[in-house]
């Protein structure tokens, strides 16, 4: 058997042991998938697993055998002979693995042309052109000559995806390939990845989302500081876990739908016929909503379906084309979006790395806004601690920079300086996607608790439909710029009326999710 044969390995910085003596088979035709939250050494074995460890750590193992060939004294130069051409990677963000100053065809066809020289000219497009195929890209003699930023994101990922199978690997590692995936594209690329295993390659999925790998793969390692605390058949872990930490992450995938009272105070916030367009392109038609204190109102669809557009409207740095925006009983549009009206709304990006200054303290950044918000010198450094305190941070991360923070920290830290300014709306884009199960868990928790305390109103975008049984009152779905469908979350999820919304459901579902099985609801 060929495929990947790893025993006790194990990777340290200086004498803080990393990944504790993983063990791995995986054959030809199958597809093991590893999961753990953020820090517990998923990437780091994926790195290993390459030969792509960075210098200043420290790795061994009783073996680690790269389809037959042992890599253990390997050279960076030998290597380079079996990455691409025995082992290949999909990474999780597309567009900055892609050189986006070459085309597409010319990324698919480079591991060809390392590994195989010989092929070259009508052989060389026919090759790139049957890989494109094969990851079932649509129009592939066109997307070939296409550069990346011409690409959606799905489509980007099954570029990436087609470069790391054009020199026939025998062995794909996939780290955390759909996080940013709507559900529906998602979807697809899964399928994709499940067709490749079931061809004959070798697949090691790494994903913080239990319910892809429950859909992709045939077993499942769930490491937990950096060692192995469970094992075996996908289904039999993931239904029924033996150990605590599993247990911990089968759990915080679970949401029970929320059933608050509905308000009948006057909206918060209220959109009316609202239409957007960029040139020749309509990306917010005839939309209309409105938002309550205390309440959350999750805007769901596929990339470019508006939503990110809606929600510039909704902040102010946006003006609709046609319809009307109001914020308080009052107009609002970029215009009345300026000094205290500013503050009164706040936005937390999808990306907090983006986000935060790297050179400046978490202390510094809150800070900043804290002083934006008028609280007077002497008071900022207790403000400041109390906020970090308020998103589940003690005060000494105020002394640290973004880079020692995790994900899920840095996170909390753009919430906290999104509240410095005590707004009454509080509009967060994609901001769980990125995160694992269990740290999204508490994220989740911390914002119901925020929400509760302050009376905030919140306009949730996401693509998880999960994450929205468990944070939203109502839910619009969009699409093509439209809204497809609206309502209150519990009636939306238990009988879906439009094809679209029950696309994204059924692309989104799992055994083990309570929002997707909730019992009917009268309308």
């Amino acid at each position: 058997m060929s495929g990947l044969r790893v025993r006790d390995l194990r990777v340290a910085a200086g004498r803080t042991p990393l990944v504790r003596g993983l063990d791995l088979d995986v054959a030809p035709g199958e597809c093991v998938a590893i999961v753990g939250e953020s820090g517990t050494g998923k990437s780091l074995t994926a790195a290993a697993l390459l030969g792509l460890l960075p210098r200043t750590l420290s790795w061994s193992a009783a073996a680690l055998e790269v389809d037959g060939v042992d890599g253990r004294g390997l050279d960076e130069r030998r290597w380079r002979g079996l990455r691409g051409r025995r082992i290949a990677l999909v990474s999780q963000d597309a567009l900055v693995s892609l050189d986006p100053l070459r085309r597409v065809g010319a990324e698919v066809a480079e591991p060809v042309r390392i590994h195989e020289p010989a092929v070259r000219g009508e052989a060389l497009r026919a090759r790139v052109r049957g890989v494109l195929d094969r990851v079932a890209l649509p129009e592939p003699d066109r997307r070939a000559r296409q550069y990346p930023h011409e690409l959606s994101g799905g489509l980007r990922q099954r570029a990436l995806l087609a470069s790391a199978l054009a020199a026939d690997p025998a062995i794909l590692i996939a780290d955390e390939p759909t996080t940013a995936l709507d559900a529906t594209v998602q979807a697809r690329v899964l399928d994709q990845l499940r067709r490749i295993a079931d061809a004959g390659v070798a697949v090691v999925f790494i994903s913080h989302d239990l319910a892809a790998v429950r859909r992709v793969a045939d077993r499942v390692i769930v490491l937990h500081d950096g060692r192995v605390v469970e094992t075996g058949e996908t289904a039999r872990v993931l239904s029924a876990p033996r150990d605590p930490q599993t247990r911990a992450l089968v759990e915080a995938t679970h949401h029970e739908l929320l059933h608050r009272a509905p308000r009948f105070d006057a909206p918060l916030m209220a959109g009316k016929r609202l239409r957007k367009s960029f040139g020749d392109r309509v990306a917010v038609d005839d939309v209309s909503f409105t938002l309550h204190r205390g309440r959350t109102l999750a805007i769901v669809g596929e990339s470019g379906s508006g939503k990110t557009t809606l929600a510039r409207l909704i902040v102010g740095v946006g003006a609709p084309d046609e319809g009307s925006l109001t914020f308080d009983g009052r107009p609002w549009s970029p215009h009345a979006a300026r000094g205290a009206s500013r503050r009164r709304v706040q936005l937390v990006q999808q990306n907090p790395w983006g986000a935060l200054d790297p050179r400046w303290s978490v202390a510094r950044t809150v800070g900043e806004a804290v002083a934006a918000a008028g609280v007077p010198r002497p008071r900022r450094r207790a403000e400041v601690d109390a906020l970090l305190h308020e998103v589940g941070l003690g005060a000494g991360f105020g002394r640290r920079l973004p880079a020692q923070l995790s994900g899920g920290q840095r996170q909390r830290v753009a919430i906290a300086r999104a509240l410095a300014t005590d707004p009454d709306l509080l509009v967060l884009d994609e901001p769980v996607s990125a995160l694992d199960a269990t740290v999204r868990a508490r994220i989740l928790d911390r914002l119901r608790a925020l929400q509760r305390e302050r009376d905030l109103a919140m306009v949730f975008i996401t693509h998880d439909l999960e994450v929205v049984a468990g944070i939203a009152d109502d839910v619009l779905v969009m699409k093509d710029g439209r809204v497809v469908e609206s309502g209150p979350v519990p009636c939306v999820f238990a009988e879906p009326r439009h094809p679209f919304t029950q696309e994204l459901l059924a692309a989104s579902a799992s055994p083990s999710s309570s929002a997707l099985t909730a019992p009917p609801t009268e309308r």
